[in-house]
C-alpha cells in the first residue's frame, strides 16, 4: 500500500475529528456526585455519545478526546493564532493543557468508580515550537503506574508527519470522590 501523502494525512485526520465531534454534545459541566456514580468507560462513553457535555476547556482551547482505551488517552487539537504568545508562536500552555489532559484521562481510565485524580506534578520537555501552519496535532497519554494514592503518566504532542512537539510525564494523586 503507498503512503499517503501529508495533505492526505491531514485531511484523513481532519475527517475523523469531524465525525467525533459530531457526536459530541455543547460544552458544560458534570457535578462530583455525577461523575463518582459511573464507571471511567461509561463517564467518557456518555461524553462521546453526546449524553454528557463535553468538557469546556476543549472549547476554550479548541481540543477534543479522539479515542481512549484503558491506560492511553488521545486528545486532537489544532493550534492557530488564539493561541500565540508576544513571540509569535503557540504558547507552551496549549501543549501544557493537551499534555496534562491526555495523561490525567489516561489515569482516570483506569480508576475505580467513585475515584478521582488531580495533578500533583506536571513536566514537559519542549521539542520544537507549535504554528498555526502545523496542523492537526496529537496528545496521547499512557499509564506507567496505577498505586493506591497516586498514578504516574506519560505523553507526547504530535503532528501528521509524527514530528515531537513535546514530551511530558505527570503524577496524579487519586482521590475519594464519594
Amino acid at each position: 500500500m503507498q503512503d499517503l501523502s501529508r495533505d492526505e494525512r491531514i485531511a484523513q485526520w481532519l475527517a475523523e475529528e469531524q465525525a467525533v465531534r459530531a457526536g459530541l454534545a455543547a460544552a458544560g459541566t458534570v457535578t462530583m456526585p455525577e461523575v463518582a456514580a459511573l464507571e471511567p468507560a461509561e463517564f467518557f462513553g456518555k461524553i462521546s455519545r453526546g449524553e454528557l457535555p463535553s468538557p469546556p476547556i476543549g472549547e476554550l482551547m479548541d481540543f477534543f478526546p479522539l479515542r481512549w482505551v484503558p491506560g492511553l488517552f488521545i486528545f486532537q487539537g489544532t493550534p492557530d493564532s488564539r493561541h500565540y504568545n508576544p513571540l509569535g508562536s503557540v504558547h507552551g500552555g496549549y501543549a501544557a493543557t493537551l499534555l496534562d489532559s491526555c495523561m490525567g484521562c489516561a489515569i482516570h481510565t483506569l480508576l475505580k468508580k467513585g475515584q478521582g485524580y488531580t495533578t500533583l506534578d506536571l513536566r514537559i520537555s519542549y521539542v520544537r515550537a507549535l504554528s498555526d501552519k502545523v496542523g492537526p496535532i496529537r496528545a496521547e497519554g499512557k499509564v506507567i503506574h496505577v498505586g493506591r494514592s497516586t498514578a504516574l503518566a506519560e505523553g507526547r504532542l504530535y503532528d501528521v508527519d509524527n514530528r515531537l512537539y513535546a514530551t511530558a510525564s505527570t503524577t496524579c494523586l487519586i482521590l475519594n470522590m464519594d
